[in-house]
């Protein structure tokens, strides 16, 4: 792990500095056409269960970002209703992953990783148990398994949410028929995946993978890992 911490380290602050004219456009865009604050702050559950504040750009109108905010223990399994609160601008950011830049400021502060799970907010990751707790032993990363395979969460649960409510989206998912709720179907599915993803990547650790997950997560490209493609 000496080798992620000097990656992680090293890559960081090439990053913000290389990309410094990139985040100075970002923002200044934020700031003329989204009126308010111009970063998106949430306190995330990170290494060893300890809590700190993430940076992201604000992706969402003001008002609608602060109650997904304080929505805390239910926050990542909205995804799909949040779509509509995410501004055309904020839109792009996503789908190039730009929103994510300023977190190079928390893997540099030492508080995440490029490689591994992503930061939960409370009432997830913090709440495990057993030897899933495992997974509080890593930093939380930008990118990981569990990103690479649910990359397009939002349109996955934005689509069970559909079908969910009698409406027949152009691709439909296999929905079982204990899930009753867009939050079960995160719960139940897509969450014990997410952990069991993470769970491998803490026992079968290897520093190529990461960057391996590091070049598919830039180029949209998939890989195998953990028996799956992800």
């Amino acid at each position: 792990m000496i080798l992620k911490w000097f990656f992680d380290k090293i890559m960081a602050l090439t990053g913000l500095i290389l990309l410094s004219p990139i985040l100075i456009i970002v923002a200044l865009l934020i700031k003329i056409k989204m009126p308010g604050p111009i970063l998106f702050k949430q306190q995330r559950v990170g290494k060893d269960a300890q809590l700190f504040t993430v940076y992201k750009f604000r992706s969402m109108t003001v008002k609608k970002e602060a109650a997904t905010a304080s929505r805390n223990s239910n926050a990542t399994s909205i995804a799909s209703e949040e779509q509509c609160r995410i501004t055309p601008l904020g839109e792009k950011l996503r789908r190039y992953k730009l929103d994510e830049l300023p977190e190079l400021w928390n893997v540099l502060k030492g508080e995440m990783s490029f490689v591994g799970p992503r930061p939960d907010v409370p009432g997830y990751a913090d709440q495990l148990e057993g030897i899933e707790r495992e997974i509080l032993k890593l930093k939380p990363g930008i990118t990981g398994p569990a990103s690479l395979k649910f990359r397009n969460e939002e349109d996955i649960l934005s689509t069970v949410s559909q079908q969910l409510n009698g409406t027949t989206p152009s691709i439909q998912i296999d929905i079982p028929n204990y899930i009753t709720s867009v939050e079960d179907y995160n719960d139940k599915i897509i969450y014990p995946h997410k952990i069991k993803l993470n769970l491998y990547y803490k026992q079968h650790y290897s520093f190529l993978k990461d960057i391996q997950m590091i070049i598919c997560t830039v180029l949209g490209k998939k890989m195998e890992y953990a028996g799956e493609i992800i």
